[in-house]
């Protein structure tokens, strides 16, 4: 082979990490195996680590806003369940797995069916935001489903003691671990129903995935998204996220945060009513000054349309309507003579132009007249020859036939006879 004709090694690697992220199968994978030289990078908060069986390797990234979710920080010799996408990092020629999820090896297929329950109940819209009721500012009582004796009741109880003491709280007492605990979650939802509280917690503090598993329990989301009360899920810490957190109109990170939720703060309630208040007091001192206004300008308005002040602008109008007048009129008859004084000197000046133009045409035409006049000629000296029957003769013959003739001069004519024959 023609090495000019070969790929680059940047070249290779494209088509591979182009084939890699083509094929499906590596789109989403479940990979099973045994967690290795595990690192926790501390500036950018990723994870790099192995997984490996008997056989085989593979290089793993966790990157932050994924393991900032993860139900377990796994170890080494650790057994998990990594959820992700293989790539291919083509500056080394590194093929990697990209993880987004992880767990322990053992509830590995129970995650595989909540990710298909997940996904069925999403589909019918059980997490659709636009469901989603919001809480009441105020309620006037809270039912908390939870067990009697978890730290959730007491914290709850601690964190309503300090914002709103006076609202009481209705327990609910529950299972909320173990064998049957999701039906009695359950049934605890739908008793809250029953009373007469405005808005519903649900609770339990922190656990493995194990002691947290009832709230992920089908009839649990069913319940809380068919609750007449709006529900506030506080289950677990902020990283757990359950079906029953899902399908809760609100979320809360822990069962003290559901508290600070759903108990307002009288402190801040007695801040929002001395604002209303001002606000009011505000509004109130406001609307006297508007009102004060108002009746003053209607006052005078009501003043200036009374009989006599009416009458009074009327003649006042008149008069000066008629000073208006006279000065138009006087000022428009002054311009009339103006105009009619430059019309008459317009007049004479066309005039006498005329009779200047028309008397130099005279004299123009006078020369004209003179200048081709016989009698112009006949005072150079020349003379006219008329026949007795006064007819100018012009030809010498004319002349021989004649015996009496007519001569004209410049200043008169004379009689002549011709003499002798020719």
């Amino acid at each position: 082979m023609n090495n000019e004709a070969g790929l680059s090694v940047s070249e290779l690697n494209l088509i591979i990490s182009e084939a890699v992220r083509r094929d499906p199968r590596t789109r989403s994978v479940l990979v099973r195996g045994e967690v290795s030289s595990f690192r926790n990078q501390i500036a950018s908060g990723h994870w790099y680590f192995s997984l490996k069986d008997a056989n085989a390797s593979i290089t793993c990234a966790m990157f932050r806003n994924a393991n900032l979710r993860a139900k377990i920080r796994p170890k080494d010799g650790d057994q998990v369940l990594a959820e992700g996408y293989v790539d291919f990092y083509a500056p080394q020629g590194k093929v990697q797995l990209i993880v987004t999820g992880l767990s322990p090896a053992g509830l590995g297929d129970m995650y595989v069916r909540l990710e298909e329950l997940k996904r069925k109940l999403a589909a019918e819209g059980l997490f659709d935001p636009a469901r989603k009721r919001q809480l009441p500012m105020r309620p006037r009582k809270v039912a908390v489903v939870t067990s009697r004796s978890g730290a959730a009741l007491h914290d709850i109880l601690n964190v309503s003691a300090q914002r709103s003491p006076a609202i009481p709280i209705v327990l609910v007492p529950v299972t909320v671990q173990g064998e049957g605990a999701g039906k009695e979650i359950a049934e605890g939802i739908r008793k809250a129903n029953e009373t007469d509280a405005d808005v519903i917690i649900v609770a339990r503090g922190g656990g493995s995935a194990e002691d947290l598993w009832c709230f992920n329990d089908e009839i649990v989301a069913r319940a809380v998204a068919e609750s007449r009360l709006p529900v506030v899920s506080g289950v677990g810490h902020e990283i757990d996220t359950s079906l029953c957190d899902l399908a809760a109109d609100v979320r809360a990170s822990t069962p003290s945060n559901a508290a600070e939720i759903v108990f307002p703060d009288r402190r801040e309630l007695q801040g929002r009513v001395d604002l209303m208040r001002s606000g009011l007091v505000r509004a109130q001192s406001n609307g006297l000054r508007r009102a004060e206004l108002t009746v003053s300008s209607l006052m005078h308005r009501l003043a200036g349309l009374s009989p006599e002040k009416r009458i009074a602008l009327l003649l006042n109008r008149r008069e000066l309507a008629k000073m208006q007048l006279c000065t138009a009129m006087g000022a428009r008859l002054e311009n009339a003579a103006a105009e009619m004084k430059d019309a008459k000197t317009n007049l004479w000046l066309a005039v006498t132009n005329r009779l200047k133009d028309v008397e130099h045409r005279t004299i123009r035409l006078r020369e004209r007249l003179e200048a081709v006049s016989p009698l112009a000629v006949l005072n150079r000296g020349y003379a006219l020859v008329y026949d007795p029957e006064e007819k100018i003769m012009t030809r010498a013959a004319e002349a021989q036939q004649q015996k009496e003739m007519t001569l004209q001069f410049a200043d008169g004519r004379v009689a002549v006879t011709r003499k002798g024959t020719t």
